[in-house]
């Protein structure tokens, strides 16, 4: 959701927080702001768009600043607008307000306070923080924060400075991640680590209810009653590289072209002596062979990771699976047992949906497996043990590398329960995970042309919707296909079981009509081929992705997009990085900015 970072020290506060708040871009771009503290109080400049548009107009901002925060916004309560972008501000401007989050109980709270005599400039959520900071503010602003966050029902990560005590900057969470570091030259919080770990690779992460005093000297940290505490410390494990786009187009292709490497990262370790490793399940493998239920919860690009999941855990191991859509999870009434094991999926680990269906599996009864792709987030710490997919930073807001590392930790845990069960042997396993390995290579084999592909985005880029059709785990794929093509072009796209098109979908099917069809080996492509006829007889332009060595296909298809030969239970890694292509390049010929497509952000931490 909204990206928040604050800065204090000896530098330029306007550029700090500027190069801080461009690499926090991702989690949302309606509007952007940023709260100066200067001599005359404090300077408040915010602008619709992005943050190119804040720094354009903050070209006389004051550069003798030392201390300021910032924001940059995904719309929740509240239109884009100008008056709505962060930061908010008191009634007599001295204090100001960034945040990321919900606050479930602002209504009652705004009604009361303009009860009192307080004015509203903006139509947000977060407007009601800074007023009853106000109200609380004795001279002391970390008590004054203490006493509003009191009275807040929801989900925030909190930067909150003052005219009266320059300097100083106050920090505080619930449910939404707040990182702090220190550096040679000043101290910084934000809601990602991108955002802190050049000045400190050792970073706080701080934890609910938790309260930071930030100078440009140090930090302390204390809980709700004031009490003095030794926050929770993190070392960054991967590089800062990884934010820098260097000489790549976009952040989507260069992270597309990071999969061979993020397969390698997230199977390293994980076989020992011919035996499967997942220490961070902590289940005994009585446990595991215990377990006969799994649900799979997770949202967007992740539920589609959980398709793929459902398919092998029922194929290897026979337990049957289901994959939820975390925002109706908790809200069904599912059916869990001390057998049950829930497995959350979240690529930031944020996911606010997520979070709250793996709490309400753990009341429950259930064990909670885990994930993501950060070490340390709400997913991981809730969990009873994680998997971390090793796709390091992603910037993208679609998601590609964070699928495939999903893809692959699920395959492994698939495979665990095959084995606990008694279903896959010693032997059959180390074939699995060697041929899972393979993946990577054969993933670097498609990336080594992309002609094919662009030439068949080229073709359908002009289409106003498109449907994708598959059979068994090439229907799964397609989910993922649609939505990229969604999320990035603009083109109406759904996906459907390929059997299901004669049920109702054909029926807009017609000359020209784009039908991207996953039809590699398996037991059911002959199936397949007979539903891609069925739209090829109605007018459709389809393109296949097929294995290498099809040439049957040709016949069917007006383009024809190989992946190498595998095993199906691995095509959904293979034949996805396809149609990641496919979607960036239609997205590219349409003018389309990939990296920041309109109305989405990168974490979606509210409900």
């Amino acid at each position: 959701m909204c990206g928040i970072v604050g800065y204090t020290g000896t530098k330029p506060a306007k550029t700090e927080l500027f190069d801080n708040l461009k690499k926090l871009e991702y989690r949302g771009y309606d509007s952007a702001g940023i709260a100066l503290q200067t001599e005359g109080g404090l300077q408040v400049i915010r602008r619709m768009g992005k943050v190119s548009n804040l720094i354009a107009a903050s070209k006389d901002a004051d550069m003798n600043s030392t201390c300021g925060i910032a924001h940059t916004r995904w719309a929740t309560h509240g239109r884009p607008s100008q008056a709505n972008a962060h930061p908010q501000c008191s009634c007599d401007n001295t204090i100001a307000v960034v945040h990321n989050g919900i606050i479930e109980n602002y209504a009652e709270l705004r009604e009361r306070l303009i009860s009192e005599g307080h004015v509203f400039r903006s139509e947000t959520d977060t407007e009601v923080v800074a007023h009853l900071v106000e109200e609380a503010y004795d001279g002391d602003l970390i008590r004054a924060v203490r006493r509003a966050v009191r009275q807040l029902v929801g989900a925030w990560s909190l930067l909150v400075t003052c005219a009266e005590e320059p300097g100083i900057i106050v920090a505080t969470r619930k449910d939404n991640p707040l990182v702090i570091a220190q550096g040679e030259d000043g101290c910084y919080a934000a809601s990602d680590i991108i955002a802190v770990a050049h000045a400190n690779r050792c970073v706080t992460v701080m934890e609910d209810y938790e309260f930071a005093r930030i100078t440009p000297d140090g930090i302390s940290y204390t809980n709700i009653d004031g009490d003095s505490i030794e926050p929770n410390r993190m070392q960054v494990g991967w590089e800062l590289d990884d934010v820098d786009k260097g000489e790549w187009p976009d952040f989507m292709l260069k992270e597309i072209y990071e999969q061979p490497r993020v397969i390698r990262d997230t199977l390293a370790g994980r076989m020992v002596n011919g035996n499967l490793n997942i220490d961070e399940l902590e289940l005994s493998p009585d446990e595991l062979g215990f377990i006969d239920r799994v649900y799979i919860i997770a949202c967007g690009t992740s539920y589609h990771a959980g398709l793929i999941a459902k398919n092998l855990i029922e194929m290897w191991a026979r337990i049957p699976t289901e994959v939820e859509v975390a925002s109706e999870f908790r809200y069904r009434h599912p059916i869990i047992t001390p057998s049950t094991l829930v497995v959350g999926i979240s690529q930031s680990g944020e996911t606010a949906d997520t979070l709250a269906a793996i709490r309400e599996a753990r009341l429950s009864g259930a064990k909670v497996f885990g994930i993501t792709n950060v070490i340390g987030s709400p997913v991981a710490r809730e969990s009873d043990g994680v998997i971390y997919t090793q796709a390091h930073k992603e910037i993208a807001v679609a998601s590609t590398k964070s699928f495939t590392g999903q893809v692959a930790s699920l395959t492994l845990l698939a495979m665990l329960l095959g084995q606990s069960k008694g279903r896959l042997s010693t032997p059959q396993i180390r074939v699995l995970f060697r041929e899972l390995a393979d993946t990577a290579g054969q993933v670097e084999s498609i990336l080594s042309d992309t002609s094919a592909i662009e030439a068949a985005a080229q073709d359908i880029k002009d289409a106003a919707s498109a449907f994708y059709i598959g059979r068994g785990l090439g229907a799964a794929v397609c989910y993922e296909g649609a939505l990229k093509m969604k999320e990035i072009s603009y083109i109406h796209a759904e996906a459907y079981a390929a059997g299901e098109m004669k049920h109702g979908p054909i029926a807009l099917v017609e000359s020209g009509f784009p039908v991207v069809a996953v039809a590699t080996a398996s037991p059911i492509y002959d199936k397949t081929i007979s539903n891609i006829e069925e739209s090829k007889a109605r007018g459709a332009k389809v393109v296949a992705v097929a294995t290498e060595g099809d040439a049957e296909i040709r016949k069917y298809a007006d383009h024809v997009l190989y992946i190498p030969k595998v095993r199906d239970a691995f095509m959904p890694i293979t034949a996805t990085v396809v149609l990641q292509l496919l979607s960036r390049f239609v997205a590219i010929a349409r003018g389309c900015d990939v990296d920041q497509p309109r109305n989405l952000a990168k974490s979606v931490t509210v409900e």
